[in-house]
């Protein structure tokens, strides 16, 4: 009773009057320690419980291994999952449910998929847990792939699944296998959880569907600051800044507490709409009215805010000002604004703060098609359609010739011929992954396409120039925000 109200002192205090303990007051006293995170004295427990002779049971297996995992503690879980093998729990579906699911924590997720392939029967919570392992370890088309054998198997989703395969669906933009998933979420009465409803705008926003996420927020029958803030931060992510600040504003007059993730948002939908003042004021009132203190990520904030206005000696001063030491984000922030604005000399300052950064990850480019992710890099030759890619880039540069579109190879390598600079820009991945979508689309169909960088400046013409004599809509998510292009414009209006 004192453990599950999570009064530890009065717990241990029973404990010890005791004259004896048995295995149900020593897993009490363990499954308490890791509720309450206190995950290393759960572990010391486990070890004192064995030095007076007391046998764990599958409970406390269970109850240990879940130490592990909120721990990440891979060896420690390794050495107890050889203890119940030779104890005979193995095949006990609780704690192989927590085998797995330790595994998947502690980053090891070749173990966890042995653990699970091992077990004779698995439940809704072994198929969650290796859902959501994948989707930590960075798998989430392996998440959908896995979610889809569930449903094969006759094993019925809960919550927790459909928050797993929503993130999942969320980090491979896969719109239309989120719709669907959506519509099971409809059939089985769960659309009006908060958290799942949560799950759901945050799908279709970073999927590049805003007005579903939106339809989704006005949908439900209640809101907690999740949900406040996954549509701020959907606002953000697509440009809409002025559409942010109403919905903050919103969120104030409803009473409802802001965290360090709302500012954020917040911020950030000042820094892609150019709305300074308004970032600087909410910014300074984060403290003062809000009670949220400023973290790293609120600087780096400002900082772009500053920087993308054109106000670099103003950002790198607030830099000089900052209470906690400036990361790696901040100076990068920066050093965009400072190739923006080509200040080539505070830029070459920055980037000596910058010399453990890997310059060289060229950052893959994917577009969904028939609910297949196509991945590209740059100057890809690995797709099995590149010869088609390639003709179809080639038919289209006479038409963006005729257009206006004059290529800029500026930020090509110096070093190469200026004939190779244009062949180079021309295979950035985001082109190659826009001619796959011509070729493998019917016409006048929008194309969805994702890239973990931020995409360059020619790209940013190419695209424009291509949305306009191809009569597409053409929508790029990349590290900063959505693009939308449509007509030869961009939603974000040159400003990213």
């Amino acid at each position: 009773m004192y453990v599950k109200c999570k009064s530890l002192e009065e717990a241990w205090r029973v404990f010890n009057r005791m004259p004896t303990h048995n295995v149900v007051s020593w897993n009490a006293m363990i499954l308490g320690h890791v509720k309450c995170g206190y995950g290393w004295k759960a572990l010391e427990l486990f070890q004192q419980m064995q030095q007076e002779g007391v046998e764990p049971n599958t409970l406390t297996f269970v109850g240990v291994l879940n130490a592990c995992a909120s721990l990440a503690a891979l060896e420690e879980g390794r050495h107890l999952h050889q203890q119940i093998m030779q104890s005979g729990c193995e095949s006990d579906i609780l704690v192989g449910n927590s085998l797995v699911d330790m595994y998947a924590k502690c980053g090891s997720i070749e173990d966890a998929w042995r653990v699970f392939n091992r077990m004779s029967s698995r439940n809704v919570v072994a198929w969650n847990a290796m859902i959501l392992g994948f989707l930590k370890s960075g798998q989430g088309q392996k998440s959908l792939e896995l979610f889809q054998q569930m449903e094969q198997k006759g094993v019925e989703p809960d919550p927790v699944t459909f928050v797993g395969v929503l993130n999942a669906c969320a980090s491979v933009s896969a719109l239309e296998e989120g719709r669907r998933i959506h519509q099971q979420i409809i059939q089985s009465g769960l659309e009006s959880a908060v958290f799942v409803g949560s799950s759901l705008l945050d799908m279709y926003a970073k999927c590049g569907s805003i007005e579903d996420a939106q339809k989704v927020f006005n949908k439900m029958p209640m809101h907690d600051v999740v949900t406040w803030t996954a549509m701020l931060k959907g606002y953000a992510m697509h440009g809409l800044g002025k559409e942010a600040l109403r919905h903050f504003e919103q969120m104030s007059q409803a009473g409802v507490e802001m965290d360090q993730v709302t500012f954020i948002s917040l911020l950030s939908a000042c820094t892609h709409a150019g709305l300074v003042d308004e970032g600087l004021c909410y910014f300074e009132s984060m403290g003062s009215v809000y009670g949220v203190p400023a973290t790293v990520e609120h600087y780096a904030c400002i900082v772009d805010l500053l920087g993308r206005a054109g106000h670099l000696q103003e950002a790198e001063d607030f830099i000089s000002t900052m209470s906690c030491e400036p990361a790696a984000s901040v100076w990068v922030a920066l050093l965009g604004a400072c190739r923006i604005h080509h200040n080539m000399e505070m830029g070459e300052r920055i980037a000596k703060q910058l010399v453990e950064l890997d310059p060289g990850n060229p950052g893959p480019t994917w577009i969904g098609v028939n609910n297949e992710i196509h991945t590209f890099v740059v100057d890809d030759q690995g797709h099995p359609q590149m010869v088609e890619i390639h003709a179809e880039l080639k038919r289209l540069s006479g038409q963006m010739k005729d257009a206006g579109y004059v290529p800029d190879t500026k930020l090509v390598l110096h070093d190469v011929e200026e004939e190779e600079k244009l062949f180079r820009s021309c295979h950035h991945s985001e082109k190659l992954a826009i001619a796959y979508g011509l070729i493998s689309t019917p016409p006048y169909t929008p194309l969805r396409i994702f890239k973990n960088l931020r995409i360059c400046g020619d790209c940013h013409t190419f695209t424009k120039f291509i949305a306009k004599v191809v009569k597409r809509e053409i929508i790029v998510r990349d590290a900063n925000c959505f693009h939308h292009f449509q007509d030869g414009h961009c939603s974000c209006r040159d400003y990213w």
